[in-house]
């Protein structure tokens, strides 16, 4: 049983990626589980507030949720040709203390999946995450690609998929995800016998 945790990098209520990441939910292969967890609460990276405070307790919360997953699904919208700067915030404050990023983010199964109202999808933040994921020491998965274009026309007004053609490739991506975290799971308990 394959237990992936994934985060949408938006803010807003209506927002298409945190609707990309439910209709994720309902498409999973028998025996594996996609739990959502939120960005919302995260505060601006200080290095003075976690100098003096410590890591915020939300921020603590989400670490400790993503260690015990066996994967990392990040929904990204695009934002100007790149990834937002308030998920890379959350990402940023996630990898604080730089001692805990193998716990955290050590060869850890990433995907990356996104949907935008442009017609271009989300190709260019899909590809900022990339040095991020590499400096994180993650083992991102690049065999599956899921960009939405044109998402106002994909979703209805509760945030339901309609697109048949989407929901279909969405199913793809996310067994072809579980197969990788599997694999990985399974290189894992051979390195450590």
């Amino acid at each position: 049983m394959a237990t992936l945790i994934g985060m949408a990098g938006s803010l807003r209520v209506g927002s298409f990626n945190a609707a990309l990441l439910r209709a994720a939910v309902t498409l999973m292969p028998q025996g594996s589980r996609l739990d959502t967890a939120d960005i919302k609460g995260i505060p601006l990276y200080d290095g003075d507030i976690e100098a003096k405070q410590g890591i915020p307790p939300v921020v603590a919360a989400l670490k400790d949720r993503i260690a015990a997953a066996d994967g990392l699904l990040l929904a990204t919208p695009e934002y100007n040709n790149a990834m937002p700067g308030v998920f890379k915030n959350a990402i940023d404050w996630l990898s604080r203390p730089p001692s805990d990023i193998p716990r955290v983010f050590g060869n850890r199964p990433v995907a990356v999946i996104g949907a935008s109202p442009s017609n271009f999808g989300t190709i260019l933040a899909q590809d900022s995450w990339l040095p991020v994921l590499r400096v994180l020491g993650t083992q991102p998965w690049f065999t599956g690609r899921l960009l939405v274009s044109r998402a106002g026309n994909m979703f209805d007004e509760h945030g339901e998929l309609l697109d048949e053609k989407i929901k279909t490739q969405l199913q793809q991506f996310m067994h072809g995800f579980v197969d990788f975290v599997h694999s990985q799971c399974k290189a894992d308990a051979t390195k450590h016998h």
